[in-house]
């Protein structure tokens, strides 16, 4: 294998596929990322895969000869990273794959090479026809989801986001327990796989956030092709692919969480309660993350506090618009934020039965597309 290629355009390309290199591999080759040239194609495909995700991407390049080669990604990515940028790149591998030599205007480098052979396939799940989502529309769902998944691997479907496709629209779920993040999208589905058999999957959120990342820095206007098939997910673009298993077992039931209906309603601007929230937060923060939210209906004022045992406490006041009875209600701020941060509209709604049921944070609009629900916390006195 013989080419030469643009310093920028592969070290992008090697921090791209890094983040899918394991940090732990069980076996050698695992901690190498495939290096795969075409001389038909003119391009340079460079592949990291953990066995559990997967991440390839490509850049163009004067092949001399087709071939593959593993190499170790974190030497060959620091080598790169700080060669100069205006200088091009000769790489050479060895027939056998276990010598490759890297060369630039500054000098050369030697590298032990591993057998592209011993690489494991990744496994693009491409049969049958793909399901086309909107670039925009997935990035959005996951933005508004991935927050609120568990980190906690024994809570193994928790950990994911859950994705429920019908014929046009597309519906992102997360939950660690404690709340629940749901993001419906009307049009996300531009093309499905067929208009009446709708499918859903749970993805792990380590996956989909490298998803998100991606799509971000250039989201493709012809959108992103999905494949699943026997426990993997492929997610495909441009020339950027994104390969995961997905999580067996059923997710639960959470449209059953959301209340019906409630008799509380506090209509508040949602940068005042934010950033009331982030003030406040600093009280907070010193015990055990918890304010306060006390409703005023006859004076129309929602009061956020604080109070931090053996520190100090803190309050604030908002003007607000209040529906129902008075109420002192607690949460863990960080949810109360995170799930402020998820919306983009000016007016918000809290809606809420009572101090120990769950409470729905939403846009004011009618039917509004997000939806999260918290569980408050029990306020000792």
């Amino acid at each position: 294998m013989k080419l030469v290629c643009s310093q920028i355009e592969l070290n992008g390309s090697l921090q791209l596929v890094g983040r899918a290199v394991a940090s732990r591999p069980t076996h050698p080759v695992l901690a190498n990322v495939l290096l795969t040239a075409d001389a038909g194609t003119g391009r340079l495909s460079l592949t990291g895969f953990d066995l559990s995700l997967g991440i390839q991407t490509s850049l163009p390049a004067s092949v001399e000869s087709s071939g593959a080669v593993t190499v170790p990604a974190r030497l060959f990515s620091d080598i790169v990273a700080r060669l100069p940028g205006d200088s091009p790149i000769t790489l050479t591998a060895s027939e056998d794959g276990e010598s490759v030599e890297l060369t630039s205007l500054t000098g050369s480098y030697q590298m032990r090479g591993m057998p592209a052979d011993d690489f494991p396939d990744l496994p693009l799940v491409q049969s049958g026809v793909p399901i086309r989502l909107s670039a925009e529309a997935l990035i959005g769902g996951l933005r508004s989801t991935l927050f609120a998944s568990s980190g906690d691997e024994a809570k193994q479907l928790l950990t994911g986001v859950h994705l429920s496709l019908t014929e046009r629209s597309m519906e992102a779920a997360a939950t660690d327990g404690h709340r629940l993040a749901v993001q419906t999208i009307p049009d996300a589905v531009a093309e499905p796989a067929t208009a009446d058999e709708p499918f859903e999957l749970t993805v792990p959120s380590r996956s989909l956030r490298e998803v998100e990342r991606l799509l971000s820095g250039q989201p493709p206007e012809d959108g992103v092709s999905l494949f699943s098939e026997r426990g993997q997910v492929v997610f495909l673009w441009a020339d950027r692919v994104v390969t995961s298993r997905s999580l067996d077992g059923s997710y639960p039931q959470y449209r059953q969480l959301i209340p019906a209906s409630f008799n509380r309603r506090i209509f508040v601007d949602r940068k005042a309660l934010q950033a009331a929230l982030e003030r406040v937060a600093v009280l907070a923060d010193q015990h055990n993350n918890v304010v306060r939210l006390s409703s005023d209906p006859a004076a129309g004022v929602l009061r956020v506090g604080a109070d931090a045992q053996d520190v100090g406490s803190g309050a604030e006041s908002l003007a607000a618009r209040i529906e129902g009875e008075p109420l002192e209600i607690a949460f863990n701020v960080r949810y109360l934020l995170e799930g402020l941060k998820a919306l983009t509209d000016e007016r918000v709604v809290l809606q809420c039965n009572t101090a120990t049921t769950p409470a729905v944070l939403s846009a004011e609009a009618d039917k509004p597309r997000f939806t999260y629900l918290v569980m408050p916390v029990q306020i000792r006195t």
